[in-house]
């Protein structure tokens, strides 16, 4: 089997950063499925791992979170999903990535894909769905067409994440909705996402809330939360929660200005059910499965907005510049391996 690995930590305009490599044919154990891969996506996860797991002098790291694909085989245990069946599914840490022609995952963090959009168009959306569910429903608590006079703002709308809370939120909660977006592309997707509201987080987002006499009950913090972080606990109301996702240098944020307000801290980490083998573990595939209805219903949009055409050595480093280069609307994809 091929796959595209790297085995040292080197920038992405360099010729070498990732190879192609030969791994043994994986083979599906308990509760697992082998997947012929049909698409990929690349998430900003992808290049931040890139950029710091260990150098290897031996063997590689091969990335790759989010991929469709079809079942080749299955495991023993495996009861909901069969050979011939097309899945999706974000993948789990530690294990061998999705950027190669085969790979192997469990079945209770899959689920059977959309059928009514391109393989590649579901590849921008398992990772991204997960995390979107999981701050609505789990670390938000919500419930279904809950949060009547409350509000929520999502840093960074226009992100591969920030897309889903925001259709998430507006179809299952009764939440006004604020996103934040930069530029005119940025606040046109935004709006076609469905938020209500659209402020400027490079600007002085209190004032832009008291402008639209708008009180902030719950904060999605999906990017730059280190630079954010003072104007959140300025802006949300007593009693709020604040949901983090990326990496803020903790010596640089204070969270003792959240105290007063006793406002929740609480962290979103996609990966923590499966890295942890938690008791509800399967709640992914469940949100991936009804992800995948809300697409063939219309409810959901797909995120993807750039098709490099097949995996390749190049068209995966393309895609994890734009990963980097802070500035990607929607999700990057990538189809059929071709390796």
């Amino acid at each position: 089997m091929r796959a595209i690995g790297f085995s040292k930590n080197l920038s992405v305009d360099n010729d070498d950063v990732f190879e192609v490599i030969d791994l043994p044919e994986p083979v599906a154990k308990e509760r697992e499925l082998l997947v012929e891969i049909e698409a990929v996506s690349v998430n900003p996860a992808d290049a931040k791992l890139r950029q710091v797991l260990p150098p290897l002098e031996q063997g590689h790291h091969v990335l790759g979170f989010d991929a469709v694909g079809r079942v080749l085989s299955t495991g023993p245990g495996v009861a909901e999903l069969q050979p011939g069946d097309l899945v999706w599914y974000a993948g789990a840490l530690g294990r061998q990535g999705s950027n190669a022609e085969m790979q192997v995952v469990d079945e209770r963090i899959a689920s059977k894909a959309p059928t009514n959009i391109t393989a590649e168009e579901a590849a921008a959306l398992p990772l991204t769905s997960i995390t979107a569910w999981e701050i609505i429903f789990d670390r938000f608590g919500l419930t279904h067409r809950g949060g009547e006079g409350k509000t929520l703002l999502i840093i960074g709308g226009a992100g591969g994440v920030g897309s889903i809370p925001i259709q998430l939120a507006r179809h299952f909660t009764n939440l006004t909705v604020i996103a934040t977006a930069s530029r005119p592309k940025t606040r046109k997707w935004v709006k076609e996402m469905g938020a209500h509201h659209i402020i400027n987080h490079a600007r002085d987002m209190k004032a832009q809330l008291e402008r639209k006499k708008i009180k902030v009950d719950l904060i999605a913090g999906l990017t730059a939360s280190e630079t954010h972080f003072p104007a959140y606990a300025d802006i949300i109301e007593p009693q709020g929660k604040l949901v983090l996702i990326d990496d803020p240098d903790a010596q640089k944020i204070d969270i003792s200005l959240l105290k007063t307000k006793s406002v929740a801290l609480i962290w979103e980490f996609m990966f923590t059910r499966p890295m942890f083998s938690t008791s509800d573990m399967h709640k992914q595939g469940i949100y991936l499965g009804q992800t995948a209805a809300m697409i063939e219903d219309g409810t959901l949009k797909t995120t993807a907005t750039k098709n490099l055409g097949p995996l390749t050595v190049g068209t995966l480093r393309k895609a994890h510049a734009i990963a980097e280069s802070g500035k990607a609307v929607g999700k990057t994809v990538l189809g059929k391996p071709q390796i």
